[in-house]
């Protein structure tokens, strides 16, 4: 039996549907704890008396330790599996947030900051790569899709519930919550959460394996004796994950997808960390410049239409027109500042618009590569685009220390979605027969 013929001739099941809720609440989670820092940033100011410049290390501590758990769990999840990766990495970044709560310095939260970067690092490629292995080819964009629009919606879930339990609890609340949620979902992980079918075939696993996993699907896999399973793409000598994505039919597209991703989050940590200080200090109350930087991150749930897309249509120049026009709308907020409600249209419109392209990246990344590669090519996607979030939080700190005023900070920040466009520009013509709507078709057996 053909898994992928099987899981696209069957209907969409309600163990899959369960596989995408674990899914969707581990990106939402990732979502809500990576953009906790910034909204508890001018409680941090007030309380601790530190400078904006100095939040630069905490803002940042995060997204190094993004980087680095995304680029080690991704040769990690393609040696050892999906499975093990998610559970282990929602257990860790659980623990440390819970932890960071308990700070007692500036110090203390940037170092327990990193080891909760490392979890989150770990949990957002490998939820993508799992949830990608479990999907039909017709829909596994717009699926993919749909589930990373938990990563904003966490996001600015966090900013609306920090601006309530912030006056009433503290801003360790906000900390204390992103711990517990995740700790109580790895109960649920461990108990439902099922091995990628696709990396088991790849792996040969016993086939009773395969048969009990697929079988949850349709009872129809039940009579197979045996399993394989066919790629689209190109395969590599070796079998490290590392070697596909590095190899030569894929190093093009490989960088201009860290390129692509980089500059994307450069906009995003750029805006998400900064934003609310730099509206409080053009005259918003607080509350009121974190509710509007809250409505950024909100507008990713436009990539569910953007999934659908790029189902149908090359997803790659699809996605390098959103970043064109994130950049036109990222520069419009810096012209809003005196008028709040034209300021709040615009930074809704520029979140739609950047999260929508951001959010469409890892679906773009899972159909370009192999199984035997797709969690690292993913995974290091990621968090080589995490150093775009580093870059982005310490280049608002030099802009403000060289008192650049809040349009000519949003005008430098834009460049990043033009950057972006055309490195998809450059993919598209490097690889121009790669298939970007995620589709595989029958080019021979890789597994047994």
């Amino acid at each position: 039996m053909n898994v992928q013929t099987f899981i696209n001739e069957h209907p969409f099941s309600p163990f899959q549907w369960l596989i995408f809720g674990m899914c969707f609440v581990i990106v939402l989670l990732d979502g809500f704890d990576t953009a906790a820092i910034g909204f508890i940033a001018p409680s941090l100011v007030t309380e601790w008396h530190i400078s904006r410049p100095a939040l630069a290390p905490v803002l940042s501590a995060a997204l190094f330790g993004l980087a680095a758990g995304a680029l080690l769990s991704g040769p990690l999840s393609d040696r050892l599996g999906r499975r093990s990766m998610l559970l282990s990495s929602v257990i860790l970044f659980g623990v440390a947030c819970f932890a960071s709560a308990y700070s007692a310095d500036i110090t203390q939260l940037t170092t327990l900051r990193f080891v909760t970067g490392l979890g989150l690092g770990a949990a957002m490629p490998n939820a993508v790569t799992m949830m990608s292995e479990f999907c039909p080819d017709s829909r596994r964009a717009t699926l993919i899709n749909l589930m990373f629009c938990g990563f904003p919606l966490g996001a600015a879930f966090g900013g609306f519930l920090a601006a309530w339990m912030i006056p009433h609890f503290g801003w360790r609340s906000v900390l204390f919550l992103g711990g517990v949620a995740p700790l109580l979902l790895s109960v649920l992980l461990l108990i439902a959460l099922p091995e990628s079918v696709r990396y088991m075939v790849a792996k040969a696993k016993p086939v009773d394996k395969v048969r009990a996993t697929l079988a949850r699907i349709s009872h129809d896999a039940r009579d197979a004796g045996s399993f394989f399973m066919t790629e689209t793409a190109p395969t590599v000598q070796g079998q490290s994950g590392v070697s596909v994505v590095l190899s030569r039919s894929y190093i093009v597209g490989s960088i201009m997808l860290w390129l692509a991703y980089f500059m994307g989050l450069v906009i995003f940590y750029a805006s998400i960390n900064w934003m609310p200080i730099l509206l409080k200090e053009s005259g918003l109350s607080p509350q009121r410049a974190t509710l509007i930087s809250a409505l950024f991150p909100l507008g990713g749930v436009g990539a569910v239409l953007l999934g659908v897309l790029m189902d149908k249509f090359n997803a790659n120049r699809i996605i390098a027109a959103c970043y064109a026009l994130t950049a036109v709308s990222v520069y419009c907020i810096g012209q809003a500042a005196g008028n709040v409600g034209l300021l709040v249209l615009v930074v809704f419109l520029a979140g739609v618009l950047m999260n929508t392209a951001q959010s469409s990246m890892p679906a773009l990344a899972a159909a370009f590569y192999p199984t035997q590669g797709r969690g690292t090519g993913v995974a290091w996607m990621l968090g080589i685009g995490r150093f775009g979030g580093i870059a982005g939080s310490f280049l608002v700190a030099e802009l403000t220390r060289l008192h650049f005023t809040f349009g000519g900070i949003f005008a430098v920040i834009a460049v990043a979605g033009v950057i972006s466009a055309v490195a998809l520009l450059i993919k598209q013509a490097a690889h121009p027969q790669s298939r970007t709507s995620g589709d595989l078709k029958a080019t021979g057996p890789v597994g047994h």
